[in-house]
């Protein structure tokens, strides 16, 4: 979820769900769905769902149903495709002109034009509005004046920002960003009706958006239902009637529904559940690769985690994880040992190397004791690994690690997990800063670039930077890499920041996470995107 989120905070990579769980039938065809109607495991966003507010993989769910953008991420590939933008053209990389495609308008009847991407982008930029994904608009000029760093802000609208016609408006940014145009598949940048603005709570309890979906219902800690557009004019209606989401608090329990019959799709199937997965659905099993990986980020705003040499115990801690017992024991076929801080799913071209990290992501007990002990031991003599447990089956992993890490240290029990009961509250506590030792971190990418894997989560004051690493020399390469119009100079210069990330280890790299999902016997065409959610509007219901 870049210098915002997405991103994406990911949560399925990242974390899933919360809420009473909803069980049981509530259809006349079987899947609890009804006649149409996708049933699917979900969880409570842990915000309103503005697009420039949410930035974790549930929301994130919801919106890409509700808003389509200037662009949108083709679900095989990645690539960042024309959707409302007609065209979006530049000579500079710096200075852009965006024209729209006519006829695109919002379910209450409102056309979308310039002004509703204009407004959107000042809405979720004012500092006033507290919105997580502000720092995605931080590029356009005029940010600082809306969004200061303190104050009051000097002004209501970027100046970068000009509405030309109802069609086209331009957009000028603080400095060359040669692939800022393929960031604008990610929902921070989705379009805002009117009513947005004028009945904005009325909007928050029943959002309207542009894309083939609308909301029917929602009721917090149970579900949301969505409903076929009928009168979507984009390329991609849905195929189904609608997609009920029912909250769940275990996704042991979400599968298990899907077994007996009371559900539809699971989007995350439980390590516990891995062995019988392929006997009990057997192609109706998806797993493949994700733009997602799982770390564990270290809280640098803790003095104690953050003196002179504590790269050092940081560097250690890393290399007392067994990656590969604890994939192949726990996640089977679904996690891979993390070799940097991207994605396989990026490939080489797109800056995946599995070189980066190098020894320090490589398992070795001796070396372990000893950089903890150059670097004056564990902080109180421990360490306590916090994550929610409601879903993603992070108390097993987490256990795991900490025996990996007891083993390797021979200290006795230093190593402790700290379980949150939801992932609404322990991304409450990490985003207000309140935990004290290294927590779960995973990222699901908001667009396929390597910059969203290192900006969001490791540059100065970024939106998604909850450990606050903060280091000049990884902010300047990431500026030079961002400045770079030739994408391979760019892509080795954000792989030269990433090295950075390896001699400070602000976050440890744990394992990439593949997408995965089951699904009944009344679905077909089940498919899962590169951020490993389910394309819900290509969905099929027999």
């Amino acid at each position: 979820m870049r210098g915002a989120t997405h991103a994406k905070w990911a949560c399925c990579a990242v974390a899933f769900a919360h809420s009473a769980t909803a069980c049981g039938g509530g259809g006349d065809s079987g899947g609890g769905g009804g006649s149409g109607i996708v049933s699917s495991s979900w969880g409570d966003p842990q915000n309103p769902l503005e697009p420039a507010n949410t930035n974790e993989v549930q929301g994130g769910k919801v919106l890409d149903m509700l808003f389509r953008g200037l662009k949108r991420y083709d679900p095989k590939t990645g690539q960042a495709n024309n959707m409302v933008a007609e065209k979006i053209e530049t000579t500079d990389s710096q200075n852009f002109t965006i024209t729209l495609k006519d006829g695109w308008k919002f379910s209450n009847g409102e056309p979308v034009t310039a002004q509703s991407f204009v407004d959107a982008w000042n809405y979720g930029a004012d500092v006033r509005n507290k919105q997580n994904n502000s720092p995605f608009f931080s590029d356009i000029v005029g940010y600082a004046d809306v969004h200061p760093t303190s104050g009051e802000p000097k002004a209501k609208t970027m100046s970068g920002l000009v509405v030309k016609s109802p069609t086209v408006f331009t957009v000028a940014l603080k400095d060359k960003f040669s692939t800022w145009p393929e960031t604008l598949g990610y929902q921070a940048f989705s379009p805002l009706p009117k009513s947005f603005f004028t009945d904005h709570s009325g909007w928050l309890n029943k959002p309207v958006g542009n894309g083939p979906y609308t909301v029917n219902s929602y009721t917090k800690g149970t579900g949301m239902q969505l409903r076929k557009w009928d009168a979507y004019g984009g390329p991609d209606k849905a195929q189904n009637n609608g997609v009920d989401l029912k909250v769940y608090t275990d996704n042991n329990t979400a599968y298990t529904d899907l077994i007996s019959g009371n559900l539809d799709l699971v989007d995350d199937v439980p390590a516990q559940q891995l062995k019988n997965v392929k006997n009990d659905l057997g192609d109706r099993y998806i797993n493949q690769p994700a733009l997602i990986i799982q770390t564990l980020t270290f809280p640098l705003y803790d003095p104690q985690w953050n003196k002179e040499g504590s790269e050092k115990v940081r560097l250690g801690i890393s290399r007392a994880i067994n990656r590969d017992e604890i994939t192949k024991q726990i996640f089977r076929e679904t996690r891979t040992p993390a070799k940097d801080w991207t994605s396989p799913a990026l490939g080489e071209k797109g800056g995946f190397s599995a070189t980066i990290c190098g020894d320090a992501c490589v398992f070795d007990p001796a070396e372990a004791k000893k950089l903890i002990q150059e670097g004056g031991g564990l902080p109180g003599g421990k360490v306590t690994l916090t994550s929610n447990v409601d879903t993603g089956s992070h108390r097993e992993w987490m256990d795991a690690v900490c025996n990996s890490i007891n083993n390797a240290l021979g200290e006795g029990p230093v190593c402790t997990v700290n379980p949150v009961g939801t992932f609404a509250d322990f991304r409450n506590q990490q985003s207000s800063y309140k935990l004290t030792g290294p927590f779960r971190s995973g990222w699901q990418a908001d667009y396929p670039l390597i910059q969203n894997f290192l900006q969001p989560l490791y540059y100065t004051g970024a939106s998604s930077n909850y450990g606050k690493f903060s280091n000049a020399d990884f902010d300047k390469l990431v500026d030079e890499a961002n400045r770079e119009s030739d994408s391979a100079k760019a892509i080795a210069k954000f792989q030269d920041a990433e090295k950075v990330l390896a001699q400070q280890m602000p976050s440890i790299p744990l394992w990439y996470q593949n997408g995965s999902a089951g699904y009944s016997e009344r679905l077909s065409d089940v498919t899962l995107n590169q951020f490993s959610v389910p394309v819900y509007d290509q969905i099929k219901v027999s």
